[in-house]
């Protein structure tokens, strides 16, 4: 009895492995893994490293199973465009997991909201508006750069002591979009901008992030400490954000006047007033809360890496500062209409946005059963987006690995953006406040360069390596650091 129970046993096991490795025909290759568990044990602590190296071993469509789940991972431009221009519609979903259904309520919002014609609806309208705040009579131009000189009144009050300005940059980038959102900037300690800024940071909080990642891979693990605490403390941060929110709406719906268009928040009360069913005061919130998420952390940290390329590469610095005061002089007040002038400040911007991406790893799915690279993806499939391994190929981009603003100057000496450089996604899910984000990089960068010298804390032995930084291959924030600004 016992002999046959052990033989349906090793039967039952070997059976179960030779489907766990069995794939369907026209599969991507790539790892099996192990069963149950597939590769998310061989991940590492960068995943984006991993997967890159995967591909150049199986190839650009490559399939990585994680959890039980096949997973398709591009590593490559050619294949992203493939996806997500040429075929937009079947590759614009997200992933489907209890997880994220939570922290979408369902469906709501934009940024991790599943691909619909109320999806396509929403974000045509936050493009639109975003783009009608950004210049004319409430010109965020104006705005940010009111807000940089608040940074530089603050930056002349340290005395050349070295500070941590990682917080204070943050404020800065939420105040904008509170310019473009709520129709008004707040002091910055405002229980409001705290409130984003404490939620935002609850949110993308490492740890935190890490049990997100880990409940989208094995959804059983959602309800299981640890990771069941570091998910439950991000829908508690959202929550959070979602309530301050829904405090800002409210006002506006009681000041609310359909002839003077304040702001985000107004144009959405008008589409709800009109009775567009799609428009709804839930959608509103965690349209907004994405928006926040998506704007500002991002660009702050981007702010963040640049003083720190400023410290790592001083001949970096002398040329850019050159070039400003070529431009500005000593004085002179910066504005868009200088970008052209600038192409070295340009080149800069956008080779820390390619050595440090805002996003390395974006998580999507099929929304139908499709092909890429000549291999079947049956429907809701998860698809990686390696955004980190484009802007690193060597295949387009010279010595990747060393930082160099010349590789974006052409032989002319004009600034030059290749296709590959998407630090920001391309196609439907492009970010929808790229202009923006460059706006504000480009007026804080130019004056805090124009008014001070950048450098390191005297008392730091040794500066963070350009490697450095914390987010588990999704984000990548920089670690903590003291900068000295020396007024020229």
């Amino acid at each position: 009895m016992i002999v046959e129970a052990l033989m349906i046993f090793f039967m039952l096991v070997l059976y179960g492995t030779m489907v766990w490795y069995r794939r369907p025909p026209n599969s991507a290759p790539g790892p099996l893994g192990l069963p149950i568990f597939g590769n998310a044990f061989f991940l590492g602590k960068e995943p984006q490293k991993t997967f890159r190296d995967w591909g150049k071993k199986y190839g650009k469509v490559l399939n990585v199973r994680l959890g039980s789940s096949d997973c398709i991972v591009i590593n490559d431009y050619a294949t992203l465009h493939q996806a997500n221009v040429k075929r937009l519609a079947a590759f614009s979903g997200v992933t489907i997991c209890p997880i994220f259904t939570e922290f979408t309520s369902g469906n709501y919002g934009i940024a991790l909201a599943n691909y619909s014609p109320s999806w396509q609806t929403h974000r045509r309208h936050v493009v639109t508006t975003l783009r009608r705040f950004e210049v004319g009579k409430r010109s965020m131009e104006t705005k940010i750069f009111n807000e940089a000189s608040r940074l530089t009144d603050f930056l002349r009050s340290t005395n050349g002591q070295a500070v941590n300005i990682g917080e204070l940059l943050h404020k800065m980038t939420t105040n904008i979009l509170c310019h473009a959102i709520f129709g008004k900037r707040y002091e910055y300690e405002h229980p409001v901008l705290c409130s984003i800024v404490q939620t935002i940071n609850g949110i993308v909080d490492a740890e935190f992030g890490e049990a997100m990642q880990t409940a989208m891979l094995f959804p059983w693990l959602r309800y299981v400490p640890p990771v069941s605490k570091g998910c439950d403390e991000v829908l508690k941060s959202r929550q959070s954000m979602i309530e301050t929110i829904d405090e800002v709406v409210f006002e506006h719906e009681n000041s609310y006047d359909e002839d003077d268009m304040r702001d985000f928040i107004d144009c959405y009360l008008k589409e709800m007033k009109a009775g567009k069913d799609l428009f709804t005061r839930k959608q509103l919130l965690y349209e907004v809360s994405d928006l926040f998420l998506a704007g500002t952390d991002t660009t702050s940290n981007t702010l963040t890496w640049c003083l720190h390329a400023l410290l790592h590469y001083p001949e970096t610095q002398s040329k850019l500062r050159k070039e400003i005061f070529d431009v500005l002089g000593p004085t002179g007040k910066v504005n868009i209409s200088h970008e052209p002038k600038m192409p070295y400040v340009l080149a800069f911007i956008n080779e820390v946005l390619r050595f440090h991406p805002l996003l390395g790893l974006s998580y999507r799915s099929t929304t139908e059963d499709t092909e890429l690279g000549g291999y079947s993806i049956p429907k809701d499939t998860p698809v990686i987006l390696n955004l980190w391994a484009i802007l690193m190929n060597p295949d387009d981009w010279h010595e990747p690995d060393k930082f160099n603003p010349d590789r974006f100057i052409d032989e002319k000496g004009n600034f030059f953006k290749p296709n590959y450089a998407v630090p920001f996604n391309i196609g439907g899910r492009q970010c929808p406040g790229e202009r923006l984000a460059r706006m504000e990089l480009f007026l804080y960068l130019v004056t805090m360069a124009q008014r001070f010298e950048i450098l390191p804390d005297p008392e730091l032995a040794d500066l963070p390596t350009t490697d450095m930084h914390i987010g588990g291959g999704v984000f990548f924030a920089p670690p903590p650091f003291k900068v000295v600004f020396k007024e020229t």
